[in-house]
């Protein structure tokens, strides 16, 4: 076997395992790697394709180099196509969260479960279960929790991945004076739209430990200018996540992310530059675990 079949079947190889651990863990940072190497096995198995069977005189890495160009413009028009359904599918893109009358729903696994134990060693203490529906047989669940000063508040949500695994993202969040936030998330889900400016967002996508994400949101808090309060404790906690939905739907809207919702059946929810900015934030999600900026 030449050199190249002998670099493209370990690189399956790796890519092979490397998915089966991407569901087994559900991290991105595994995911990204198996991304970059499978757009480069893609490269290299099409160019020894082209040489073996003779369709071509070029040499092997200007095929390998066109053939790598040809997989970004094909995903490109698969995540535009995906976009494009999702802009006119009955998905809410800010859903509203019901109370999940079910109880926690913490996975039954290990790294979970010492999750949990963490949080109360820490002082959190759980203020509500809750849910929403995206579709039909697709639920989102998620539990929120509190400090004992009450200034930091932290929703768990658990997203759904292949074979009924789910992966855990974080969201701290304290609040401050005049409608202002410190927000501190590791969300890989890609938003590409806009938040408050009185929020001050912080996105990690690759900082899967909680732990390490609580220490980075409490240095933010040290080091703004602005004082952290306690939580009003006269509003629930669902209450004030479904106000936060509504807030972001009305600031995407009038910031040209969304439609009006009386242009949605005729032109989908997401606007022609928010298309840009969804696919934008895919592409640097997938490759490089960084999200869009979140500012106008």
């Amino acid at each position: 076997m030449t050199w190249p079949g002998i670099l493209i079947t370990a690189l399956a190889v790796i890519s092979i395992a490397l998915g089966f651990a991407h569901v087994e863990r559900g991290s991105p940072i595994i995911g990204i790697i198996n991304r970059w190497l499978r757009w480069i096995l893609f490269s290299l198995a099409i160019a020894f394709i082209v040489q073996e069977a003779g369709w071509s005189t070029r040499p092997f890495w200007s095929i390998a180099l066109i053939a790598f160009l040809t997989w970004f413009l094909l995903e490109t028009v698969y995540n535009w196509i995906a976009i494009n359904a999702l802009s006119h599918s009955e998905v809410p893109l800010f859903p509203r969260f019901s109370k999940n009358e079910e109880g926690d729903e913490w996975p039954a696994q290990a790294r979970y479960l010492k999750v949990r134990e963490w949080l109360r060693s820490e002082g959190f203490r759980k203020q509500e279960s809750i849910k929403t529906v995206l579709f039909e047989q697709m639920e989102l669940r998620s539990s929120i929790y509190e400090n004992d000063t009450k200034t930091i508040r932290l929703q768990v949500l658990f997203i759904p991945q292949r074979k009924t695994n789910l992966s855990a993202c974080y969201v701290f969040s304290s609040a401050g004076a005049a409608d202002r936030r410190i927000v501190t998330d590791n969300v890989f889900i890609p938003f590409g739209g806009f938040y408050p400016e009185a929020w001050n967002i912080l996105r990690r996508p690759l900082v899967r430990s909680p732990k390490s994400l609580l220490k980075l949101h409490q240095r933010r808090i040290e080091q703004s200018p602005d004082s952290v309060i306690p939580w009003d404790q006269d509003l629930d906690p669902l209450e004030d996540l479904n106000d936060q939905q509504r807030v972001l739907e009305k600031i995407n809207t009038d910031l040209g992310f969304l439609t009006p919702r009386y242009m949605h059946e005729e032109h989908g929810k997401i606007t022609s530059a928010g298309r840009y900015r969804v696919w934008k934030e895919i592409w640097l999600l997938n490759y490089l675990g960084i999200p869009v900026n979140p500012k106008a």
